[in-house]
């Protein structure tokens, strides 16, 4: 025992690591302190109330709650007698500590009682009286209507679209006539699921509307190759050979929409080429009269909205933006309304997002959300009824951090906004079947979540629910992490992170200090929710560290057009001044932070910010983990690069076709200027940034005679997480941040 308790001890400069407390405070060991004791609400159809269940203390209970008059009923007042009777029953058990109710329901609306399944037995618990019983089975569950169903029939079943090779062919089902529909179907532009000489309706690939068929096909037969070789195949390594179109590339995917009237037996590809490469994206609202698609240029700062009149195949433009330098790819998008009589877009032309309503024709109704703060995110209802939509919106709340996510209530008319979901936190919200009610439960990293009922009518009427119970977490030694704001470097703009500290902290020692970054623009990574040991950053201060994350300018969609787009132009390099910056601001205020030892870590783009930063900043950032990073751009994926980076457009002299160019600076350029410690680690079947850009970056940092080290994840995908990725995080850090040691960095010229 004496031996087991020295080896879970490593004293490096005078510092101890614990790593048996490191490993008590991991999310792995942290986790059973709150599993079951969150809620999530199931709404019973036709009535105000729902149902859930939630482990207090030891035992886990199921209550019925009313979100409109705030009552909570326990579905089970007697769990060790309805275990008993369940048994009898049904001759299976249940654990009265780990109490759970499968198969659970209730019946046309009543909320007095509700049915379980077991084995083909149904039983019947009636709430008020606490009476478990065998039920008949309800003439409404008993059975279902079988059709005719399938994308490839019409919905009258009179014509089935069918696939051979890589056309399609229709067959008219009331003669049995089979005929051929397109003849321009080739390997990876087909219309067709996979080639075969059978005709075979699960082969075509499109739907119906009425008699009219419509597909559209993305022709990647001009893109370009891509392999990975998979060493841990059974037997001999095998090759993943797929397409994957690159910055500048001139072969990018291409889109044609085919168009059929089965009634005329007539077919045509829709005019809807408008932009040199364009990207088109078919939606989700289809009638028989109308469907919608968009299409941008390649630049991204043009986007349009266009119908489809699907009875006569024509092609209208509705609505046309153009915003530079891109157009918000995150939260950019529409809903249809009243059958395509008006029209919801989202635009950021003012800088800010927002919802506009338009008629069918495209002409500006009037602007619906509202708050020159706010950024609107995505609706999750429309009521027509009351003319009005329940949408996710950011930073419109005074003093609160503006990535948290509220919900709020706008009439279509734009006159009247309502906030649902005060608390400051980050929120989630669950609306009752008919959108009259709903649960918000919210949250921070360093609160746990309270879940609330209100009404969506009148959102002042709210109930609690429950409040997360964290006595066992507490108990187990978590302790919250800190909520960070600072200045970025231009000493105007508020950034918001998380700070870890080490529970035992002594604010009269030296700690080494670790950010982890990534760099967005799409998403900052940084969890506004409650959640533990967040990236085992919680457990990596355990070690005796000081540890980070703070987005940095350009890293996130939710604040913005000026703020997502800062690191236009300059991909590699936007994040670095801040993150350096945020925490030079930490030390003067955190005397413990040792600026003599900073690390810096992160995945993915947050791998590529960690090796610009050390070899942009080599004397301040002494050492640095970097996974599956993408270190050069140019041979990542194609949308990334042109639309964050920018790409540029020229006419060839002799094709006249515009022919497009990129050119973004990476890692590979700075190889030279290594000085710490660099830990480079990929997976190495990583479709997402395939290991080549680390590869690129070994054999630049070889060329300059660098030492570093370097671990490939075999059989590993972009997903890397695990305990053995966090570990290699871990030890590394201790290693080189803990452990005052020095080590030539030079390897051929010995210095």
């Amino acid at each position: 025992m004496l031996g087991t308790f020295v080896l879970s001890l490593l004293i490096v400069n005078g510092q101890t690591v614990d790593w048996e407390k490191v490993e008590k405070l991991s999310a792995s060991s942290l986790e059973p302190c709150m599993s079951g004791r969150s809620v999530y609400p199931n709404w019973i159809k036709g009535t105000s109330c729902f149902y859930y269940d939630v482990k207090q203390g030891d035992t886990n209970t199921y209550y019925l709650f009313d979100a409109r008059t705030g009552r909570k009923t326990p579905l089970v007042k007697d769990i060790e007698g309805f275990i008993n009777r369940y048994a009898r029953l049904t001759g299976d058990t249940l654990d009265s500590k780990a109490f759970h109710l499968s198969g659970l329901s209730f019946w046309d609306g009543r909320t007095d009682r509700f049915y379980i399944s077991h084995d083909q037995k149904t039983l019947v618990c009636d709430i008020r009286k606490g009476t478990l019983s065998l039920a008949d089975q309800p003439a409404s569950l008993s059975g279902h209507e079988v059709t005719f169903s399938g994308n490839y029939h019409s919905p009258d079943s009179a014509f089935t679209m069918m696939g051979s090779g890589y056309n399609l062919f229709v067959r008219d089902n009331r003669t049995g006539q089979v005929k051929q529909v397109t003849t321009d179907g080739k390997e990876n532009a087909s219309y067709t699921y996979r080639f075969a000489n059978d005709t075979l309706p699960s082969h075509s690939r499109g739907f119906w509307l009425g008699h009219r068929y419509l597909y559209l096909l993305k022709d990647q037969s001009e893109v370009q190759e891509l392999s990975l070789i998979n060493s841990l195949t059974p037997g001999r390594p095998r090759t993943n050979t797929f397409k994957m179109p690159m910055p500048g590339d001139a072969g990018v995917n291409r889109y044609r929409l085919f168009w059929y009237d089965a009634d005329k037996g007539e077919g045509r590809l829709l005019p809807i080429d408008k932009y040199p490469d364009q990207e088109v994206d078919l939606g989700t609202y289809r009638s028989n009269e109308a469907l919608y698609f968009t299409r941008r240029n390649r630049r991204a700062d043009s986007l349009d909205l266009c119908r489809v009149n699907v009875a006569e195949g024509t092609v209208t433009e509705v609505i046309s933006e153009t915003v530079s330098p891109h157009i918000n790819l995150t939260l950019s998008g529409y809903r249809v309304l009243l059958g395509g009589k008006r029209i919801l877009w989202w635009s950021e032309r003012t800088g800010k997002g927002h919802y506009y309503l338009y008629d069918s024709q495209g002409r500006l109704l009037n602007r619906v959300t509202q708050g020159d703060q706010l950024v609107a995110g995505n609706i999750v209802r429309i009521d027509s009824a009351r003319n009005e939509i329940v949408f996710a919106g950011y930073g419109n709340e005074p003093g609160i951090n503006p990535y948290y996510t509220f919900y709020y209530k706008a009439s279509l008319d734009g006159k009247k906004q309502t906030l649902l979901t005060p608390g400051n936190g980050n929120h989630e919200l669950s609306l009752s079947p008919d959108g009259r009610y709903a649960v918000d439960k919210y949250s921070r990293v360093d609160c746990l979540p309270v879940t609330r009922a209100l009404s969506v009518e009148h959102p002042s009427r709210s109930h609690l629910v429950e409040e997360a119970d964290g006595t066992a977490l507490l108990a187990a030694g978590w302790r919250p992490p800190v909520l960070l704001k600072l200045k970025a470097a231009d000493g105007q703009t508020d950034l918001y992170g998380i700070m870890y500290l080490p529970s035992d902290l002594d604010p009269g020692r030296k700690y080494p200090l670790i950010t982890n970054v990534y760099p967005g623009p799409q998403d900052d990574q940084i969890p506004q929710s409650f959640v533990i040991d967040d990236n085992g950053n919680q457990s990596l201060a355990e070690l005796g560290f000081i540890v980070i994350n703070v987005a940095p300018r350009g890293s996130s969609p939710l604040r913005g057009r000026d703020f997502y787009c800062y690191g236009y132009g300059n991909l590699r390099d936007y994040p670095l001044a801040d993150t350096k910056h945020v925490i030079e601001e930490l030390a003067k205020t955190h005397p413990y932070i040792d600026l003599d030892r900073v690390g810096i870590y992160g995945h993915s783009g947050g791998g590529f910010q960690t090796v610009a930063a050390m070899l942009t900043y080599p004397d301040f950032f002494k050492v640095g983990v970097a996974a599956s990073g993408n270190h050069d751009n140019n041979i990542y994926i194609q949308w990334w690069g042109e639309i964050f980076h920018g790409v540029e457009a020229r006419q060839d002299s002799v094709t006249r076709r515009t022919v497009f160019t990129s050119k973004i600076p990476t890692n590979m350029e700075l190889a030279a200027n290594l000085k710490g410690d660099l830990l480079l680690i990929t997976g190495d079947v990583d479709k997402n940034v395939p290991p080549s850009s680390t590869y690129r970056l070994a054999h630049a940092l070889i060329k300059a005679n660098k030492r570093f080290d370097m671990f490939v994840l075999p059989g590993k995908d972009h997903g890397v997480m695990d305990e053995y990725y966090i570990n290699l995080i871990r030890y590394y850090f201790v290693e080189h941040l803990l452990h005052a040691s020095r080590r030539d960095i030079n390897i051929i010229n010995h210095q």
